[in-house]
């Protein structure tokens, strides 16, 4: 199966973005809010500084993207997500990232464990099997 094999060939620094959007999905889903400038404005910040981004790392070219896809799209997601983040939870309690919810943290944080196991899980079987 792609999905699995992939999830099992993910270098730690891969499982640690895919962790921080983890835990923005979970924070989004509790504050997610039905107000299209919060999502215009970190779309136009995904934007202006995945374009800044893009331009400092390297040319900006078509080859890039069609070589480099995920990698180039992640310049441009980041800031969105962090836009968006900070959007949505301003004034709700937060310190850094952390909610001020037990909960809310710990439905993230697990997550993130269910998914780092799953991903260990499946360097042990999938990995093995080949």
């Amino acid at each position: 199966m792609p999905l699995l094999r992939y999830i099992a060939s993910l270098p730690t620094s891969r499982l640690v973005l895919w962790s921080y959007v983890i835990w923005w999905v979970v924070m989004v889903s509790y504050y997610f809010a039905l107000n299209p400038l919060i999502w215009a404005t970190s779309l136009g910040i995904g934007i202006i500084v995945g374009f800044a981004l893009m331009l400092s790392t390297g040319p900006v070219n078509r080859d890039r993207f069609r070589n480099r896809f995920w990698e180039s799209m992640r310049l441009f997601v980041c800031p969105f997500m962090v836009s968006s983040f900070s959007a949505l939870v301003a004034g709700n309690g937060f310190v850094m990232v952390f909610s001020p919810s037990l909960q809310e943290n710990t439905t993230a944080a697990g997550s993130i464990i269910a998914f780092l196991l799953l991903a260990q899980i499946m360097k042990i079987t999938v990995l093995r099997g080949e």
